[in-house]
């Protein structure tokens, strides 16, 4: 049996027309599952019995159990641990901004890449989710917020571009009007930079956001804190950006993690305006979250300020993310460590 969220409409019809059904089914049976949350065969009506019986003995659908659900006091922040099938446990976040809502999905159960201020990376990575189960956390939370999710960031567990052709798919149903019908300028994806991937989804022409997580301006910093600057440079990151913005005339953006006394020095400032200068960017300040397991601190709010200050006069379009859910632990990785300890605790691993 199959997840029938890892088809998109094409491959459904295909699947009744082999099955001796009509095309035109398939769109039926995608109105129920993302217009209108109906999960369950038997509740879809206006389908016969017959098609429901032979949908059933093919496919399941992989709705995530909501194993803990987390709410910042302001009520703008909503924190989801999910629970597949197979027991894994992944997290997104739901943001609400004036503009709308907004939802944080991860890509992978854990992340390989190893960055030494990330949550996601401790216990490495386990597997890919396939592209019905990054679908399927929009369709939980859309339904647990009971509102429509208007923008997705794929920035949460995992790396999207080592999960590369589930995420390619994923970019192409989010933005169909047969599933969340998201415009694709709705959609951020965020890297660490791996280059021949960065290089691939410049070909797709994409009118999505870039973001790349820089968090250094120079090769010997950057190799503290992020392992993946041992095989790409910032030089050929920055080349690689270059193509994505002549191939989609897309502005990049470049994710700026503010380490104490790490990463935050205003010479740090000053290199990264000289590097990113005459580029079509944006950075994002993001004073670090403070992980447990780690001896990273966030820098202070005058740092971040002197900082902001320093690439602003120097011609970078600059913004200091809004710190939301910190409350709740919202920063990535942080409620899936948490809950593995606790349950591994019960159970005396």
């Amino acid at each position: 049996m199959y997840n029938i969220l890892d088809l998109d409409i094409y491959e459904l019809k295909n699947w009744m027309e082999e099955n001796g059904e009509s095309k035109f089914r398939a769109k039926q049976v995608m109105e129920w599952i993302y217009k209108k949350n109906i999960w369950d065969f038997e509740h879809m009506n206006n389908l016969p019995k017959s098609t429901k019986k032979k949908l059933s003995e093919s496919f399941y659908i992989d709705i995530p159990k909501i194993v803990n659900m987390y709410t910042s006091k302001a009520r703008d922040t909503f924190k989801f641990l999910y629970e597949f099938m197979d027991g894994n446990v992944i997290e997104c976040v739901v943001m609400k901004y004036r503009h709308g809502n907004s939802i944080c999905v991860s890509t992978q159960v854990g992340c390989r890449m190893g960055c030494r201020f990330c949550a996601s990376t401790l216990g490495g990575m386990v597997r890919n989710l396939s592209t019905g189960e990054i679908l399927a956390q929009i369709l939980e939370a859309q339904n647990k917020i009971q509102d429509r999710i208007s923008n997705v960031v794929l920035m949460g567990s995992g790396e999207p571009l080592d999960n590369y052709e589930n995420v390619i798919k994923f970019l192409d149903m989010v933005n169909s009007d047969y599933t969340f019908n998201i415009g694709q300028r709705h959609v951020t994806l965020s890297t660490c930079g791996l280059i021949p991937r960065i290089l691939e989804l410049a070909e797709k022409n994409y009118q999505i956001t870039l973001a790349i997580s820089l968090h250094a301006p120079n090769d010997e910093l950057r190799k503290t804190t992020m392992p993946i600057a041992n095989k790409y440079s910032i030089a050929e990151i920055i080349d690689a950006c270059k193509y994505y913005i002549k191939k989609t005339n897309r502005r990049v953006s470049f994710e700026y993690a503010l380490i104490k006394d790490v990463n935050d020095m205003d010479e740090c400032a000053y290199e990264l305006s000289k590097l990113l200068k005459g580029i079509l960017c944006h950075v994002n300040l993001i004073p670090v979250n403070k992980v447990k397991e780690k001896k990273y601190e966030k820098s202070s709010s005058s740092n971040v300020k002197r900082f902001y200050n320093i690439l602003t006069k120097s011609g970078i379009e600059t913004t200091i993310r809004r710190e939301m859910g910190s409350d709740i632990n919202a920063a990535c990785g942080q409620l899936r460590r948490s809950y593995l300890k606790s349950k591994n605790d019960l159970e005396g691993v």
